[in-house]
């Protein structure tokens, strides 16, 4: 065992993943556990946490896998209350006692440390074109705060959390989407979002290192949000129409997509990187 180079560098970490209950993030997640790591569940519906961590202990009802799963409600979509519930998530997820005598990697006097943070999380608001009267003050916020003020917050109080000394061993990783590469019209200010996400990234790589700082972008994936489309035959229709639009003429897995997290997380030497996991949908014509 000592003599493995790869599959065990999650072993005995503590993995925060912040929109884990579901799609990428909660495959993610299962990626994980599934590497030694034990995991935290954040999301802002104390339902779907309970869900997703019983889910997760049907899947890996074993040790060591069974006591390594955990989950706190982080709501990050109320200005008044993101931040209190962000230093509450992590003064949760790095409790002693949390795992029981399993400690962590890093683990101090006060606290177990978190080694590596993933956040998958965002809204769906609707989508309106710059141009819209609709579009306002509260509107342009409403885009942003999850994923940009959400994400900022996040980086402020992580070091706290994480390891000390730091170190290259931990990270923070983003994300984003393929249209920030492939603007379609009508989309400017849900684009700008996930174009902001990726320029904090990259600022917050040079401010945090040694600790690393990523993002994923990602490309059509095929996750419980198509749901809200419609029906059955609709969701078919939507999803082949996005395959077009790869060059591998498919949408991608959670699964699939999971790794490039599960890389950069292991790979020490990788920081203030966009990651595509994206089929190729930003090399393909219209």
């Amino acid at each position: 065992m000592s003599n493995f180079i790869s599959t065990t560098k999650l072993h005995n970490t503590r993995v925060i993943l912040i929109g884990g209950t579901s799609g990428i993030g909660f495959a993610v997640a299962r990626a994980s556990l599934e590497h030694g790591a034990s995991i935290i569940l954040a999301s802002s519906s104390p339902e779907k946490v309970q869900t997703a961590i019983e889910k997760l202990k049907a899947l890996y009802p074993e040790e060591p896998y069974i006591s390594r799963i955990a989950g706190k409600p982080c709501d990050l979509s109320n200005d008044e209350t993101i931040e209190d519930n962000i230093v509450s998530l992590f003064k949760y997820a790095t409790a002693k006692d949390l795992f029981g005598a399993s400690g962590g990697a890093g683990a101090g006097d006060d606290i177990v440390p978190i080694n590596h943070i993933v956040f998958t999380a965002g809204t769906v608001p609707r989508n309106l074109p710059a141009t819209d009267p609709g579009v306002d003050v509260a509107y342009i916020r409403s885009l942003n705060t999850v994923r940009f003020i959400g994400g900022a917050l996040v980086a402020k109080h992580a070091p706290t959390y994480l390891p000390s000394p730091a170190s290259a061993s931990s990270s923070i990783t983003y994300t984003s989407g393929g249209l920030i590469s492939r603007p379609r019209p009508g989309m400017a200010l849900g684009i700008a979002g996930g174009g902001s996400v990726e320029g904090l990234a990259r600022g917050l790589a040079v401010d945090l290192a040694p600790v690393r700082v990523n993002v994923v972008s990602l490309g059509p994936v095929k996750t419980e949000l198509f749901d809200l489309f419609g029906d059955e035959k609709t969701v078919e229709g939507i999803l082949e129409s996005f395959g077009k639009e790869t060059l591998l003429g498919s949408v991608g897995a959670p699964g699939d997509a999971a790794e490039t997290y599960l890389g950069l997380m292991r790979d020490n030497f990788v920081t203030g990187t966009i990651v595509r996991s994206d089929g190729g949908f930003a090399l393909k014509k219209f």
